[in-house]
């Protein structure tokens, strides 16, 4: 197999394939830097779009780019190479969070690879209410075996346990729309439409988030004592719950690789999803969003399930923007 050139067309279909990805208020904290000698493309953190309020540790912002990675390595696969990903390849640069090798051919094409690729560019977040048949099992399975292909679990609670979830996500709200730093930054990150290529845009929020409604975060956090005790948009919502065996740098990678992976098998099947991330927001909440009864585990995200309308997509900043030249 012939390796393919990697040109500048090719670079800008991969950066693009990587930008697409979610990122926590779509903050978009990475950067890109192709060392040409090697052909290897470097994944960037990009410290100042951290949230310090919200993330304070990094762990969202590593996630984020740990999905970013896994789009740059499906699209790899797609233009015909094999690409060989290292996380954090340099202990002395600690916002060099990834490099992806490309001097190998694949040595077949593959059709799932193609299916992933082309949900690249139809994942979105939906935050309305899903309206649609529950998830079927073979479809959820799916989504379990993608998670474990990244270094993670999937988990499927009952009702009983998501509805645990959910209030869990509603005092994590409460704490959020309450807590003066975490209302700020929140609050900072919602853009008028065409105002950025950054953030929320008022037109993706919906209705029901500047209710105290959940599952969706009330990004305006403007009235906290609004703020309810759970409302399910679904009669039976379908909560997964994502989580790595370790909780360090490195698991936050997989996470966000195995988020990325769901996500797109997930639209594959033409499922809808929305990030459930309030409670992964206070270290003692993460902590009871593990189900105790698996082991020891770290919740990394819950993520919401279901048949809905198509909504729109949050704006990504051009590939030119974020490759360093």
């Amino acid at each position: 197999m012939t390796v393919p050139v990697l040109d500048a067309p090719a670079l800008e279909k991969l950066i693009s394939a990587a930008v697409a990805a979610p990122s926590v208020h779509n903050t978009q904290p990475w950067r890109f830097h192709l060392v040409p000698e090697t052909s290897v493309l470097e994944v960037w953190a990009v410290p100042e779009r951290a949230l310090s309020a919200i993330d304070p540790e990094g762990r969202a912002l590593h996630v984020s780019v740990g999905a970013a990675v896994l789009n740059l390595r499906t699209a790899a696969r797609h233009l015909g190479w094999s690409p060989e990903v290292r996380l954090l390849p340099d202990p002395a640069e600690p916002d060099l969070l990834a490099g992806v090798q490309l001097d190998s051919a694949a040595v077949c094409h593959a059709p799932a690879v193609e299916a992933l690729y082309d949900a690249i560019w139809r994942r979105h977040s939906i935050r309305s209410p899903f309206t649609g048949p529950p998830v079927p099992a073979d479809v959820l399975a799916e989504l379990v075996d993608a998670a474990h292909a990244e270094d993670a679990e999937l988990e499927l609670p009952d009702d009983a346990e998501t509805a645990r979830l959910l209030h869990l996500t509603a005092e994590a709200e409460r704490r959020g729309a309450t807590d003066p730093a975490q209302r700020v930054e929140s609050r900072n990150w919602v853009r008028q439409p065409g105002a950025s290529l950054y953030g929320i845009p008022t037109s993706a929020l919906g209705p029901q988030d500047a209710a105290g409604r959940l599952p969706m975060r009330d990004f305006s956090a403007l009235a906290p004592e609004r703020h309810l005790a759970p409302v399910p948009f679904e009669e039976r919502p379908r909560i997964a719950v994502l989580l790595t065996h370790g909780d360090h740098p490195v698991d936050w990678l997989h996470a966000g690789l195995a988020l990325e992976h769901v996500l797109l098998a997930a639209t594959v099947h033409r499922v809808r999803a929305s990030l459930l991330h309030q409670a992964m927001e206070w270290r003692f909440l993460r902590w009871e969003a593990r189900e105790v009864r698996h082991g020891p585990a770290f919740a990394q995200m819950l993520i919401r399930l279901g048949y809905g309308p198509e909504g729109a997509p949050t704006p990504r900043r051009p590939a030119a923007d974020v490759i360093d030249s």
